[in-house]
């Protein structure tokens, strides 16, 4: 049996036996991620809604730097977030360097604009469709906005899963404004990064592992969802055609 085949078996071992160390890794990367998206979320769908029925001097430079920060790096929130933190930065008064809450944080701003963005899409190519008729009932943009995110709660629940994905699989941030402290800031991309490092392959496989089955899992929920609606969609389509022919 070779190295490979050995690692591989070990770290199925450490997965279904439910070794302390990798499972204490992983509720804090859930943790950390599902917190931050959550703040994240509550954010970004309500400045996605108003900035899709918004009209106003400038949107089109602010939508051109929320789209930028769709692909800012982690290492760069990290970094921002470290400096924000740091002693002499002017949040240093939180002491939250090397803590969950600064895991949080990086995650959050990491987050907030991919949320914030995809929202303001699927709310403005509804409002197109529909804005005009919440208009002439005399709602105003954060009333209008917000009633159309609810007619399109399902795409937003698909914003929220993907956000996760995305916060959850994230290294560079964490890693810095974290520390990677053993039982107290370890999640696992870190974790998967500095066993590699030390050799502790069967460790960083088993975590591996684990993050591939979350991100499957978060994918299929996805396809789940968008089946889902296309299914009550052409229901409804169905319903209403047999309601016009009997009228």
């Amino acid at each position: 049996m070779n190295t490979f085949s050995d690692s591989v078996l070990t770290a199925l071992n450490l997965v279904t036996s439910f070794d302390p160390a990798l499972w204490v890794v992983v509720t804090r990367s859930l943790a950390v991620s599902a917190t931050a998206c959550l703040l994240a979320y509550g954010v970004g769908v309500v400045l996605g809604a108003w900035l899709a029925v918004s009209r106003f001097r400038g949107r089109g430079a602010v939508l051109v730097g929320l789209n930028t920060l769709l692909a800012l790096p982690s290492v760069v929130v990290g970094l921002v977030v470290y400096l924000l933190l740091s002693r002499t930065g002017p949040l240093g008064f939180l002491g939250w360097m090397f803590s969950f809450k600064a895991m949080v944080m990086a995650q959050f701003i990491l987050v907030v604009p991919v949320v914030t963005a995809l929202t303001r899409q699927v709310v403005e190519d509804v409002e197109r469709q529909h804005g005009e008729q919440w208009a002439s009932l005399g709602a105003g943009p954060w009333m209008r906005g917000l009633l159309l995110a609810w007619d399109e709660r399902l795409a937003l629940l698909m914003i929220g899963v993907t956000a996760f994905g995305r916060a959850i699989s994230e290294v560079g941030a964490v890693m810095i404004v974290g520390g990677n402290i053993d039982g107290f800031t370890r999640v696992m991309t870190t974790a998967i990064a500095l066993e590699t490092s030390k050799g502790d392959l069967p460790l960083a496989l088993g975590l591996g592992m684990v993050l591939l089955a979350v991100v499957l899992l978060l994918n299929a929920l996805v396809a789940g969802l968008r089946q889902w609606g296309e299914r009550r969609y052409t229901a409804a389509k169905t319903v209403q055609a047999l309601e016009g022919l009997r009228s």
